[in-house]
C-alpha cells in the first residue's frame, strides 16, 4: 500500500483550482466550494475571485446586451464591446490558469480586494 506523498496533495489541490478557474463552467464548482466553506484558504480566495469576477463579466454583458437592443444607432459598438468583455474574461482566466501552473501568486490588483470584501 503506497502512502499518499505531500507533492500528490499539493497537485490535487492545483487541479480543483484549475477547475474553478475554467471560464464559465468553473463558477459552479467555485461557488459550492464557497457556499460549503471547506477547503484551504488559497482554495477559497480563488473561489472568491473566481465568483467576483464571474458575476462582474455578466452583469457587464447584461448591460452591453440590453443597451445594445435598447440604442439600434449604437448596436454594433456595443456588441463589439461585449465581445471584447468577454475575450478579456477568458483571457484573465487563461491568465491565471498558468499563473498557478508556475506556483505564482493567483491576485489581481481590484478584483483580489473587492472579492473579500463581499460575503
Amino acid at each position: 500500500m503506497k502512502k499518499a506523498s505531500p507533492a500528490s496533495g499539493e497537485t490535487l489541490e492545483r487541479l480543483k483550482l484549475m477547475i474553478y478557474l475554467v471560464p464559465v463552467f468553473g463558477v459552479l464548482p467555485a461557488a459550492y466550494s464557497l457556499w460549503q466553506k471547506q477547503g484551504s484558504r488559497q482554495e477559497l480566495a480563488v473561489s472568491r475571485l473566481v465568483v467576483t469576477l464571474a458575476l462582474s463579466w455578466v452583469i457587464t454583458y447584461g448591460l452591453l446586451s440590453a443597451g445594445s437592443h435598447l440604442a439600434p444607432g449604437l448596436s454594433l459598438r456595443l456588441l463589439i464591446t461585449n465581445t471584447l468583455v468577454t475575450t478579456g474574461y477568458t483571457l484573465t482566466n487563461l491568465v491565471l490558469m498558468v499563473r498557478l501552473l508556475q506556483g505564482k501568486s493567483v491576485n489581481l490588483p481590484g478584483f483580489s480586494q473587492l472579492s473579500k470584501r463581499l460575503p
